[in-house]
């Protein structure tokens, strides 16, 4: 019986987890083929990008675009933790570079570029590795001749990296404006949170803006927000449905519905079949 007992402790990490907003305990294999969609109260959990790009590009093949790395930690930041400490963890724990990848591929028969984001890495925070990430995308895009899909995931820039990180903004809105010129579609997929300097920048300047249910999408957080204007929010503020319902949104598509559909939207703006 002993033996039994201590086999029974020891399975394997991260095997199981709760959810983040209801506590509900789940299978984290299961969680993942429903794209990190809680069971019991539909509650959106990030995914990283790799996860995005199996579930949207067509047999999951796709190819990631690389993108110039950058002087870590130039600004010797160090508060109640070193940031080169920060990024080693953060590394570990994700097995990526920075919070972002990009990749080319095909989604229902045609080309596409997909920038994602990835929470797990220092919040999902906007430095400058994300902003070249950002950028390569575009390069890829318009030498392909391909539409552009954003998938942000972000608490905002990074403040470890100060004006440097900031200077991400108008770099990303440097970067559409050249998808804009080369007639190339740019769709933003809001998922939750979104918040920070991302939408601030490259977020909220898409042709077409898509949320997923029950996204949190701001600048600042509520609480914030409440401190300085003393007053109560509407109930629901800075959620996707609030945000469809004040046109700041086009429209909400759960996460497994939105190939489907993405397909039909970007042969309509590409004027090309599906396959």
């Amino acid at each position: 019986m002993k033996n039994l007992d201590t086999k029974y402790v020891s399975l394997p990490k991260g095997t199981w987890g709760k959810c983040k907003k209801c506590g509900h305990v789940t299978y984290l294999k299961h969680l993942d083929r429903q794209l990190g969609i809680c069971a019991k109260c539909q509650h959106p959990h990030p995914l990283s990008p790799k996860q995005w790009f199996e579930a949207f590009f067509d047999e999951a093949k796709y190819s990631l675009i690389s993108v110039p790395r950058v002087k870590e930690d130039p600004l010797n930041f160090s508060a109640k933790k070193n940031y080169k400490i920060q990024l080693e963890q953060a590394r570990e724990k994700t097995g990526e570079s920075d919070a972002s990848l990009c990749a080319f591929g095909l989604i229902n028969g045609l080309k596409t570029v997909v920038f994602a984001m990835d929470f797990n890495f220092i919040g999902g925070s906007m430095g400058r590795e994300v902003g070249e990430a950002f950028l390569a995308g575009v390069e890829k895009a318009v030498q392909e001749k391909s539409a552009f899909l954003a998938i942000p995931v972000s608490g905002g820039a990074r403040m470890q990296e100060s004006t440097l990180s900031l200077m991400q903004l108008p770099r990303s809105i440097l970067g559409v404006q050249k998808l804009r010129e080369a007639k190339l579609p740019y769709i933003v997929y809001l998922t939750n949170p979104t918040f920070g300097g991302v939408p601030a920048s490259f977020a909220m300047v898409g042709d077409l803006h898509i949320a997923e249910p029950n996204a949190l999408i701001g600048f600042a957080g509520p609480k914030v927000i409440e401190q300085n204007i003393r007053q109560k929010l509407p109930k629901g503020f800075q959620t996707a449905e609030y945000l469809v319902e004040h046109g700041m949104v086009d429209m909400i598509i759960p996460r497994d519905e939105l190939k489907e559909k993405l397909g039909v939207v970007l042969s309509i703006l590409m004027k090309k079949e599906q396959v």
